[in-house]
C-alpha cells in the first residue's frame, strides 16, 4: 500500500503550534548551526521584512513522518532550522517586556495544556536525549541569563556548545537591531508569526520521507547513509537498549568524525560485497552487511571494530607491545598513496588479528608493497579494486591465518615484480607529480634507514644533470653524447628532492655550483638523504650515474623484496571472488577447467544460475566434492564457464572472470 503523501506551507504561528509535536530521532545528527548560519538566518528575516512589506518569507522545507490527526511527528529534515527558531523565540521572550507577548513566546516553546482538549503540557520540540534536559532548561523555559553566563567548556555536547553560541548572536543581534523599541520588536514578532512560512512535507512511511528528502534541495545539513542505517538498525533493537546502542554508534562517529564514519560504511561495504559498486552506498550496505547480520551484531562485531581498525589506519595509530613504530611508519606511507582501496584490507586486517604483532608487520610490509606497485605502475581504479578482492576473497574465511601460514594473494607475482622494477628503472620524473614523488620519497625515506616524515609544505624535484644545459656549460662536456643525456636525465639516479621552489637559472649551474647554492641551505644543510648523497659527490659522470641507478634500483629491490629474475609459476593460477566465493583454478586439456581444492562457493544462487549448473552444484554437494562450501578436492569442469556459474551461483562468463592476481583474465592468456 503507498503512503499518503502531503505537503502545505503554514506560518510559523502554526508550526509552532498544539498541530505539531516536534521529535528529532536519535538517528539524527546533533544539532549543527553555528553563529554564522543563525547570524546569516536573522540578517535574512530582517532585511526581508525592511525591504518586503507585506510580501511572505519562505524559510524552506521540513520533511516529517507523521499520521494524520496526531500532532507527533518525527522530523527527517528541518532540525536545523526548527532549532534555531525556538532559540530565536526564546531569546524573543527574554527581550520582550509586555507580560502577555511574552507569555506568547513562552507558548511558542511550550505547549501549555488544555485540560477541557485532553491536551497536557510538553515541549513543541524535543531534542536528541542528550541535549533535551539542556534545551529545555534554558531556551524553551527562556532562562537566557543562566545559559550565557554557563562555562562553555563545561558543555557537555557539541550541540550545547551551539545553542549557547547562537543564543548569544541572536541576543547580540535583536540589541543590536531594535535597542529597547518594544514598538518595533512587536511589530517584528508579528511579521515573524504571520509572514514567514514553512513548507511541511508529511507521511506516515519512514521509506517515503527518506526518499522526499532525498531529492529536495533544503537549507538544513544533510543526512549521510549512515543516518538512514543508523534510524533502520536502532529501530530494530529492543527498546530497553536502544540508548546504549545509540550511545556506541555516536562514540564510533565521534570517534573517526562524520565524514571518516561514512568511510567506515563504504569501506565496509567493499569487505562484504568484495566487488565494484554497482548501486548506491546505502543500496549496497543493506543488501550486503545489514542483511547478513543482526541489527546488535552490526554494531558489536563489524561497525566496532572496523571503525576502530579504520581509526587506527588513517592515523596511522596502531598500537601493540611490538612492531607498533614499523606498523604506523607502514600506515603513513600508505596514507600518501593517492587513493584509499587499500584500506578495506587493512580494517578487516586489523579487526580480525589485534593481538598478533609479528603478522601485522608481515602483512602491512607487504600491503604498502602491493599499493606501491599499482600505485607506480599507473594501474587504473579497476583493475585497483580487482586486485585488493582478491586479497579480501583470501581472508573472508581464513581469519585463523598467522605468520606461519600468512596470506598468499598480498604477494608480488613474477610478473608484477617485473613489472614495477621496469618503472622503477625508468622516466621517473614524466610521472604524475602524487607517483613521481611518492617513489622519490620512498626511496629518500628507504636510503635515511629511519622514520623520516615528508610533510613540508614544498617539496620538489630538481634534475642535477639539467634538462636543457647551456650551451658552453661544464654539463656538455662531461656529457656530450645527447642520446645519452636523453636516457638518463628524468631517471631516478638523476633525481633530487628539495624543500624549495624551483629555480629556473640556478637548475643550469654547474655541478659544484648548484651543490652549494641551490641544493643546501646557506647553513650547509639539507633535507634529505638523497641530496646529501649527491651533495658529496665531487663530480657528475655518466660513469657515476649508471653506478647510481644500480645502486638505488638495488636499494628499491631491497626493501620491497623485488626480483626480476623470479620464475613464473608452472602453471597459470586464476582466481574468482563473487558473491563471497573465493576459488583458484587451472586450465586443464581441450576446453576443460580444474578448480582446486579449498576454493569457495557462493552461500546461495541467484535466479540468474541456470537449472543445469544449479543441478550440478547440487550434485557436487551431494557427492561430498563441495562440503561447507569448500571443494575438498581438485574438480574438472568441462569449460571455464561452467566452473564460474557454480562456483559463483549466478550466471557468469568464465574467460572474463576468471583472472590472474594482476588482472590478465583466462580469455586473453588461454585464448579458448
Amino acid at each position: 500500500m503507498s503512503s499518503k503523501i502531503t505537503g502545505k506551507e503554514y506560518p510559523l504561528l502554526k508550526i509552532f503550534s498544539s498541530d505539531f509535536e516536534y521529535h528529532i530521532p536519535e538517528y539524527q545528527r546533533p544539532y549543527a548551526w553555528t553563529s554564522d548560519e543563525t547570524g546569516k538566518l536573522f540578517d535574512d528575516l530582517y532585511d526581508f521584512y525592511l525591504s518586503e512589506s507585506g510580501d511572505n518569507y519562505f524559510l524552506g522545507t521540513v520533511v516529517l513522518v507523521k499520521e494524520d490527526n496526531n500532532p507527533r511527528a518525527d522530523v527527517i529534515d528541518g532540525q536545523q532550522r526548527l532549532t534555531t527558531l525556538s532559540i530565536l523565540f526564546s531569546v524573543l521572550a527574554e527581550t520582550l517586556t509586555a507580560p502577555d507577548a511574552v507569555k506568547g513566546c513562552k507558548d511558542l516553546l511550550q505547549e501549555p495544556g488544555q485540560l477541557l482538549a485532553g491536551i497536557p503540557p510538553h515541549p513543541r520540540l524535543y531534542l536528541r536525549h542528550l541535549d533535551q534536559a539542556f534545551f529545555n532548561r534554558y531556551i524553551q523555559a527562556t532562562d537566557i541569563p543562566s545559559l550565557l553566563a554557563l562555562d562553555p567548556s563545561t558543555l557537555s555536547t557539541e550541540a550545547q556548545q551551539h545553542i549557547q553560541q547562537n543564543c548569544s548572536i541572536l541576543k547580540e543581534r535583536f540589541a543590536d537591531t531594535f535597542g529597547g523599541a518594544q514598538d518595533k520588536l512587536l511589530d517584528f514578532s508579528a511579521f515573524l508569526l504571520n509572514r514567514c512560512f514553512l513548507v511541511v512535507v508529511s507521511t506516515d512511511s519512514q521509506d517515503s520521507a527518506f526518499r522526499i528528502f532525498s531529492v529536495m534541495n533544503s537549507r538544513g545539513l544533510d543526512l549521510l547513509p549512515i543516518d538512514i542505517i543508523k534510524s533502520e538498525v536502532i529501530g530494530k533493537i529492543p527498546k530497553t537498549e536502544q540508548t546504549s546502542y545509540t550511545d556506541r554508534w555516536e562514540a564510533l562517529e565521534n570517534l573517526v568524525g562524520r565524514d571518516g564514519f561514512n568511510q567506515v560504511f563504504t569501506h565496509t561495504r567493499t569487505i562484504f560485497a568484495q566487488e565494484r559498486p554497482k548501486k548506491s552506498l546505502l543500496d549496497e550496505f543493506r543488501e550486503f552487511v545489514v542483511n547478513r547480520t543482526t541489527p546488535k551484531g552490526l554494531i558489536d562485531d563489524i561497525l566496532t571494530p572496523y571503525t576502530k581498525a579504520y581509526f587506527a589506519a588513517k592515523n596511522a595509530q596502531y598500537s601493540s607491545v611490538s612492531h607498533a613504530a614499523e606498523v604506523n611508519n607502514l600506515l603513513y606511507w600508505l596514507n600518501k598513496i593517492e587513493n584509499y582501496d587499500w584500506m578495506p584490507s587493512a580494517i578487516k586486517f586489523l579487526a580480525e588479528h589485534p593481538n598478533d604483532p609479528d603478522y601485522t608487520l608481515w602483512f602491512f610490509q607487504k600491503l604498502e608493497r602491493l599499493a606501491a606497485y599499482l600505485l607506480v605502475t599507473a594501474q587504473d581504479v579497476n583493475h585497483r579494486v580487482d586486485r585488493y578482492k582478491w586479497v579480501l576473497a583470501e581472508m573472508s574465511g581464513n581469519s585463523s591465518r598467522n605468520l606461519s601460514s600468512p596470506l598468499q594473494t598480498i604477494e608480488l607475482t613474477a610478473a608484477e615484480q617485473r613489472r614495477f622494477i621496469e618503472c622503477l628503472d625508468g622516466n621517473i620524473y614524466a610521472m604524475t607529480s602524487r607517483r613521481r614523488n611518492y617513489i622519490v620519497q620512498r626511496l629518500d625515506s628507504f636510503l635515511a634507514a629511519g622514520g623520516a616524515q615528508y610533510d613540508a609544505k614544498i617539496f620538489t624535484i630538481e634534475h642535477v644533470l639539467p634538462q636543457n644545459p647551456a650551451p658552453n656549460s661544464e654539463w656538455l662536456q662531461l656529457w656530450p653524447d645527447a642520446a645519452e643525456r636523453a636516457l638518463w636525465l628524468n631517471r631516478i639516479a638523476n633525481l633530487v628532492p628539495l624543500t624549495r621552489q624551483h629555480n629556473a637559472a640556478a637548475q643550469n649551474y654547474d655541478f659544484a655550483t648548484k651543490k652549494q647554492s641551490y641544493f643546501q641551505t646557506k647553513g650547509g644543510v639539507t633535507s634529505y638523504a638523497l641530496t646529501t648523497q649527491v651533495i658529496n659527490c665531487t663530480s657528475w659522470t655518466p660513469d657515476l650515474v649508471k653506478q647510481r641507478q644500480k645502486d638505488l634500483l638495488s636499494l628499491f629491490c631491497s626493501k620491497w623484496e623485488l626480483s626480476a629474475s623470479l620464475p613464473d609459476a608452472p602453471d597459470v593460477v586464476f582466481h574468482l571472488a563473487i558473491r563471497d566465493s573465493n576459488a583458484t583454478g587451472v586450465a586443464g586439456s581441450g576446453t576443460d577447467f580444474i578448480v582446486k581444492a579449498g576454493s569457495r562457493i557462493s552461500a546461495d544462487t541467484t535466479p540468474s544460475c541456470h537449472s543445469t549448473y544449479l543441478a550440478m552444484r547440487n550434485d557436487l554437494i551431494q557427492q561430498g566434492v563441495i562440503v561447507n562450501r569448500i571443494f575438498t578436492r581438485d574438480h574438472t569442469f568441462d569449460s571455464v564457464s561452467a566452473a564460474a556459474v557454480v562456483v559463483g551461483g549466478r550466471s557468469a562468463n568464465g574467460r572474463k572472470e576468471w583472472a590472474t592476481l594482476d588482472g590478465q583474465p583466462y580469455g586473453k592468456i588461454i585464448g579458448r
